[in-house]
């Protein structure tokens, strides 16, 4: 039997009931989580109005069943699942799975939510789906070896998202193995997503997330209605792993499947940037706290990272050093530091530091290179931090940034961050959204269930 068609038949013969309580409740969390996210990038990031507008334009914008969180009206479940992966991931705040170095949640839950309120699939189901969606695109960004499908120029959230979008997908409209088989199939034909955009903070980051959780959604409806779709679309001669890699391993894809979750080594985000900033932020922010220094006592600031942070967020660094718009502060080590130095803080209002001269002139003071130390490990989003500041050299690592499954928020700090997002956006209380999606698994049907 395939690996891909392993994969289809657990993930659509596996009963919700056999999902371990904690991972469906992590998948809740992880699910409120993004929400938290769209809500917010609905209304105050700088590409919604354009991605509205394009799909006004191209009529997709006809009124549905389906929410798009952050506005006032429903769309068609291809449309909802474009804007909420789009909008989840803008922020760049959304969840990590460190392994794969992707963010499994923007192409997942988008594209399960609008299957759900499409059909009217329970909470109980719809949760389910979820965590199959996640144990794909983890278990495959895995299998393509993170830092080989960087170094090909791919997007692995984008990628790898798109299938776990289709199995999420896929199991909410009923599909068997065969149909999921082919839904997979047909996925392949999709997965698409280049980081180019790095080259001038371009917003096809967010926007190729989106279309992972749309493409999902469509590859499932083709092979609900009996589209046949390529065998072997993981692990064949031309399939995914070896056209999107040079260095894959397809067993990985099935290995300890319905033993060892993914699902939990999902991690939360504490700052919205790129993960790889986030070891150095903890860093600085704690070092920040004892020696409370002043942006001019600061003499150097040399940062060590992992060779795949170093590609995301560390070269060119005489660029990296000058970030101007969001994605090219979302992906600058050394916005966030200065961030982080000068604020005691990093959240999404300080991107108003943005070309502000304190901020340019602390950024150009700090430096980043590769540590062969962070190489290796499990983990590959650490950081060593070096800060010459009134003569002295202080040096601190952080193995891993917190948010990790070892440092996992508490529900207090999840709802806190939830409510710091949506409230400037929000014309009701945040507090009927948690409780809503605090018992999604509880929901008899999510047809009309959110406000």
């Amino acid at each position: 039997m395939s690996i891909t068609y392993r994969l289809s038949e657990f993930v659509v013969a596996t009963p919700a009931s056999d999902i371990p309580v904690e991972v469906a409740r992590r998948a809740i969390t992880l699910t409120t989580d993004l929400i938290g996210s769209t809500f917010r990038a609905a209304q105050d990031s700088d590409s919604s109005p354009a991605m509205l507008d394009m799909v006004e334009m191209l009529g997709l914008g006809g009124a549905g069943p389906c929410t798009v969180f952050g506005l006032n009206r429903r769309f068609g479940a291809a449309a909802a699942a474009l804007l909420n992966g789009a909008f989840g991931h803008s922020l760049d705040f959304d969840d990590t799975h460190a392994a794969s170095s992707l963010h499994p949640s923007a192409p997942v839950v988008p594209a399960a939510l609008a299957v759900a309120e499409l059909t009217g699939a329970s909470g109980p189901e719809t949760v389910a789906a979820i965590v199959m969606g996640y144990e794909a695109c983890c278990r495959l960004g895995v299998a393509l070896d993170p830092a080989a499908h960087y170094a090909r120029g791919f997007h692995p959230t984008a990628t790898a998202g798109n299938f776990g979008a289709a199995i999420a997908a896929g199991r909410l409209l009923g599909l068997d193995a065969a149909a999921m088989n082919s839904a997979l199939g047909i996925a392949a034909s999709q997965a698409s997503g280049s980081l180019q955009f790095l080259a001038n903070g371009a917003w096809n980051k967010r926007y190729q997330v989106g279309e992972a959780a749309m493409k999902g959604v469509m590859a499932a409806t083709l092979a609900a209605k009996g589209f046949k779709g390529a065998c072997e679309a993981l692990e064949g001669n031309h399939g995914f792993l070896r056209g999107y890699s040079d260095r894959s391993s397809p067993e990985r894809v099935v290995a300890e499947l319905g033993v060892d979750w993914e699902t939990m080594r999902i991690a939360l985000k504490p700052y919205p940037a790129c993960r790889y900033t986030h070891a150095a932020v903890d860093g600085l922010l704690a070092m920040q706290r004892q020696h409370h220094w002043q942006s001019d006592e600061i003499t150097a600031v040399t940062i060590g990272l992992h060779t795949n942070g170093i590609a995301l967020v560390g070269d060119p660094l005489e660029s990296k050093q000058k970030a101007r718009s969001i994605v090219e502060g979302q992906f600058s080590m050394p916005f966030a530091g200065a961030v982080a130095l000068l604020r005691g803080r990093f959240g999404w209002d300080d991107y108003d530091l943005l070309g502000a001269q304190e901020a340019e002139a602390l950024a150009a003071r700090i430096s980043v290179h590769r540590d062969l130390s962070l190489e290796g490990l499990d983990h590959p989003f650490g950081a060593s931090v070096e800060v010459e500041a009134r003569g002295q050299v202080h040096r601190l690592v952080v193995s891993d940034p917190s948010g990790e499954p070892a440092s996992f928020p508490d529900d207090a700090a999840v709802e806190e961050k939830f409510t710091g997002l949506v409230r400037p956006v929000l014309n009701m209380s945040t507090a009927v959204w948690l409780e809503r999606l605090r018992a999604l698994g509880e929901a008899p049907s999510l047809k009309g269930y959110f406000p």
